[in-house]
């Protein structure tokens, strides 16, 4: 529980700077639970890799002179 709302905390601070809200996930998984933790890494790694590059924190060195 108290996890929990640490992240809730967490992903608001995350979206006021900017950062998409998909880029930050929680999930609950046991140690016993491989196969749920592969699942999860892969469902996670394709929902960011489907949002791209978070652009605002990519410093454009055409603009630095």
């Amino acid at each position: 529980m108290f996890a929990r709302r640490r992240f809730a905390v967490l992903k608001n601070l995350m979206e006021y700077a900017g950062i998409e809200p998909g880029r930050l996930q929680f999930s609950w998984i046991s140690s016993a639970e491989a196969q749920k933790f592969q699942q999860t890494v892969v469902s996670v790694t394709e929902a960011v890799k489907a949002l791209g590059p978070a652009k605002h924190m990519i410093k454009d060195i055409r603009k630095v002179a």
